[in-house]
């Protein structure tokens, strides 16, 4: 679990110095699809990574508006400011947490139960999907869009004992 949500950070870091190359008005233009601009795709892969992890830990998710980070670093900073709870629940997470249920009481009156493992995987790959996105988009600017490869990263270490 730990690996993807560091591929993860690691990538939407790489997507901030992409970013820092941009006009701010490119950031904020509308696009097909999405949540419809560049900045506002990063500031909701935080808000949902971070208020997925506060709700299976029963906190407050408390809504953050985006129209008070309509700037990169104001969105970094978002970032940064949430990180720490974030990683330290990811770093946290034991074999034992993987089926534990998630209860989610709906307005409506249903009831969905998921195990909190899916719900973290859910966490991953969403915040992928939006890279994705944001690939799509630099590729309509003419540029060349951050790479998705997990392999040369050095997220996990070859066993340096193992014979070749």
């Amino acid at each position: 679990m730990e690996t993807f949500f560091r591929y993860n950070w690691m990538v939407r870091e790489q997507w901030y110095a992409w970013c820092a190359e941009l006009p701010p008005e490119e950031l904020l233009r509308q696009r097909t699809g999405g949540v419809g601009s560049i900045l506002r795709t990063l500031f909701h892969v935080i808000d949902v990574e971070w208020s997925w992890l506060q709700v299976l830990q029963g906190k407050p998710d408390g809504a953050e508006d985006f129209a008070n980070y309509q700037t990169l670093e104001a969105v970094r900073e978002f970032d940064r400011k949430l990180h720490l709870d974030v990683e330290s629940f990811v770093l946290a997470w034991e074999p034992s947490m993987e089926k534990r249920p998630y209860i989610d009481r709906r307005a409506d009156g249903r009831v969905d139960i998921d195990a909190w493992g899916e719900i973290m995987r859910h966490v991953i790959a969403h915040e992928i999907h939006h890279m994705g996105q944001l690939s799509i988009w630099a590729r309509e600017l003419g540029r060349e869009p951050v790479s998705a490869n997990v392999i040369g990263k050095g997220l996990i270490r070859h066993d340096v004992n193992e014979r070749l």
